[in-house]
């Protein structure tokens, strides 16, 4: 249980990093564009990797 709990922290940290890292790579004028796009995908990020968090307890305390 723990190695499935490990494997998707770091999957998701993975995704996270590499969303980040690709922002950097563009044009100019897409870049100004992308950011915002970017902002709404790291949250969309931290929003899964907290309710998967919270459903991993509730799974676990039930």
């Amino acid at each position: 249980m723990k190695l499935a709990i490990t494997l998707i922290i770091i999957v998701g940290i993975i995704a996270l990093v590499s969303t980040i890292l690709l922002f950097g790579k563009s044009d100019q004028g897409y870049n100004d564009a992308a950011k915002k796009n970017v902002t709404h995908l790291t949250l969309i990020y931290v929003i899964a990797i907290l309710g998967s968090l919270i459903a991993l307890v509730a799974f676990v305390a039930l």
